[in-house]
């Protein structure tokens, strides 16, 4: 991996936004910003804020999901703790299906689905995240000779471009780590297509800034609207929509009209799907967490008892610079949640920043098998690069968990969406407690 740039484009400040709702206000003609978001990072605040969406994921939800307003009471604003798995797809899947049966909540459920899918299909093709990294270096590269690149993209992260829609969602993202997903499809397309910077470095702003930030679901949605994951068919942003779907509070000039998608290699062909190893219950064990699961609950329910628990947050791995505060706190304060919420189950926790730690720790607990939830293509597998044969080698097992859900969506997510998407009914079925 490459050193960590301390450079940062969105000099001013962050606001802190957990545990309360905050307003933040920008200053002067930039674009009138106004945030009232609380994401609070434990899973009582995700579960109250999936209680509090229910009653609208049917019809509120269909008619106006695609409309950014101030506030986004129209979407459920659940990714933060999906990302993390502080709450889980399941159990998204399973309580709206219970409130309003699978038929009438289909809008919704299709949109849970897309994150599945995305990890699906990045998990069977993980070079394409390989080869993401690689170009986002060699874009950074071209800044440092390129002044003109430079002082754009400085530009953009700041939200000083001059393009008022653009400009105020840079600023939203920066200062409260959540954008509407049409808003971040606008922004996508206008970074690429309008200001003509390279699509490696924006999926890298929002990856540092979101707090939902995914491997998966960011890298390929930016491809997505750049033409290269659906081929040839690229998103352009266009004024009319943008009007209509923020309810003429934005009304663009000047917009890239007329523009080709780009060029990539063809997609790789299919990997293997993940399996999960056994666990052996008569060898001493250790529980490894990382930011992408923290919803041990199954593996303790079916009978893992942790002599020892050791966490791993490799969100400093999201970004080529130095990843957003707000970001690092959330995951920081999501992972110390689980633990404390579980403390009486885990037996004594130990923080590693990286795989000589986790031998370190696994060593000094006399573990015999280290088992952990599959962590997903990104940067905590990245920081758990070659655990498995450090640990054999220490006379260690390492027995990593699929979830069905993950297994289930890996199978199925060989082609498009909407090939995908017909195994949504076995996605609900298996969701289901």
């Amino acid at each position: 991996m490459p050193a960590r740039h301390e450079h940062d484009a969105n000099a001013g400040g962050v606001s802190s936004i957990f545990g309360q709702s905050v307003t933040v206000a920008s200053a002067g003609a930039r674009s009138s910003l106004q945030l009232m978001i609380a994401f609070t990072p434990t899973r009582a605040a995700g579960l109250t804020r999936l209680e509090d969406f229910l009653p609208h994921a049917v019809g509120n939800y269909a008619r106006r999901r695609n409309f950014d307003l101030p506030g986004h009471a129209n979407v459920s604003r659940m990714s933060p703790w999906l990302r993390h798995r502080v709450v889980t797809e399941a159990e998204v899947i399973a309580a709206v299906v219970a409130r309003h049966g699978p038929e009438m909540a289909e809008k919704f459920l299709s949109e849970v689905t897309w994150r599945l899918y995305f990890k699906g299909w990045l998990e069977r093709r993980p070079s394409v995240w390989a080869a993401y990294k690689i170009e986002r270096q060699a874009a950074w590269n071209r800044m440092q000779t390129e002044s003109g690149l430079r002082h754009q993209w400085e530009a953009a992260c700041r939200g000083e471009t001059g393009i008022a829609c653009f400009d105020h969602w840079a600023q939203e993202l920066t200062q409260s780590g959540y954008l509407h997903n049409h808003a971040r499809m606008w922004c996508a397309s206008i970074w690429i297509f309008t200001l003509g910077l390279p699509w490696t470095l924006g999926a890298d702003f929002f990856l540092r800034h979101l707090l939902d930030g995914d491997a998966a679901s960011n890298t390929l949605s930016w491809r997505w609207v750049a033409g290269l994951q659906t081929r040839g068919k690229h998103y352009l942003a266009q004024a009319d929509n943008i009007a209509t779907y923020t309810d003429g509070r934005f009304a663009p000039t000047g917009l890239a009209e007329d523009a080709s998608a780009l060029n990539g290699p063809p997609h790789p062909p299919l990997g293997p799907c993940p399996t999960t190893d056994p666990i052996q219950a008569d060898l001493r064990s250790g529980l490894l967490l990382t930011e992408d699961d923290l919803h041990p609950d199954p593996l303790l329910a079916n009978g893992l008892a942790p002599v020892a628990t050791a966490t791993l947050q490799a969100t400093t791995g999201r970004s080529i610079l130095v990843s957003s505060a707000q970001a690092v706190d959330f995951t920081r304060a999501a992972i110390a949640d689980c633990t404390t919420r579980l403390t009486d189950r885990l037996g004594p926790i130990t923080a590693c920043v990286d795989t000589d730690e986790i031998l370190h720790w696994a060593s000094a607990h006399r573990l015999e098998q280290v088992v952990m939830h599959n962590a997903a293509v990104g940067p905590a597998r990245d920081a758990l690069e070659g655990l498995r044969a450090k640990l054999l080698d220490h006379g260690v097992r390492f027995s990593v968990q699929v979830r069905p859900l993950d297994a289930l969506a890996s199978q199925h997510a060989t082609a498009g969406f909407y090939k995908f998407r017909a195994a949504l009914p076995e996605i609900i079925a298996l969701a289901q407690p």
